[in-house]
């Protein structure tokens, strides 16, 4: 059974918790994406690069995450840096390969008319090519914020509020109500991001809606 009476009292701490669960989930895909759209752009160009790349996104993403949380404690202590690099990494990791493969699948014939209008190299990507890949870049945004979410209650183990405090708390001390609030906070707030990203997805790209037949 659940203790409305515990939720009642500590509701002030479950909303801060929940606060900095928030900043540790979308500041990282911010950061991931600044840095994953120019990358995935320069490995689309010249594509030598992209094999480095892809190698070093795909080994960073296989690190776990509480392996590199902890790595990064003995230069930036227990602040939110500690997160957020990591957290930013594998955001970038995820997100670049779907740059890359969102320009690389733009028609052929989309690219030869924009290079017949004058438009080359980075020129076409970024006018062209990238807006078109803009649903598959949206697509995985959406899995990597939803990912974030979830891995943030890691950085309780190390002692950084999250809402992962409660999953801690409520083990610690076999008491099943902190759980369930953690659980419902966190998926909820993976709802809310998911359909507010559906809903961005589908206003910033209108052409990539199914046309309705009479």
């Amino acid at each position: 059974m659940l203790d409305w009476d515990w939720i009642a009292s500590n509701s002030e701490r479950v909303l801060s918790l929940l606060g900095a669960h928030i900043v540790l989930s979308l500041v990282p895909v911010a950061i991931g994406l600044a840095v994953a759209l120019p990358l995935g752009v320069a490995s689309a160009r010249w594509r030598r690069i992209y094999p480095v790349v892809l190698l070093f996104s795909t080994a960073f993403f296989a690190i776990p995450s509480i392996a590199l949380f902890v790595f990064m404690l003995p230069y930036t202590g227990l602040s939110r840096t500690t997160a957020i690099v990591p957290l930013s990494v594998y955001t970038a990791s995820l997100l670049v390969r779907n740059v890359v493969d969102g320009i690389n699948a733009t028609d052929d014939s989309v690219r030869q008319a924009a290079t017949a209008l004058g438009y080359r190299g980075l020129r076409r990507i970024c006018t062209v090519e990238l807006p078109i890949a803009a649903p598959v870049i949206l697509g995985g945004l959406r899995v990597a914020t939803v990912a974030n979410i979830g891995m943030v209650a890691v950085v309780a183990v190390i002692g950084l509020p999250s809402l992962g405090d409660l999953f801690v708390d409520g083990t610690q001390r076999f008491f099943l109500t902190p759980i369930f609030v953690g659980i419902v906070l966190t998926f909820g707030f993976a709802v809310l991001m998911d359909l507010l990203l559906v809903t961005a997805q589908r206003r910033l790209t209108p052409w990539a809606r199914p046309i309705r037949e009479g």
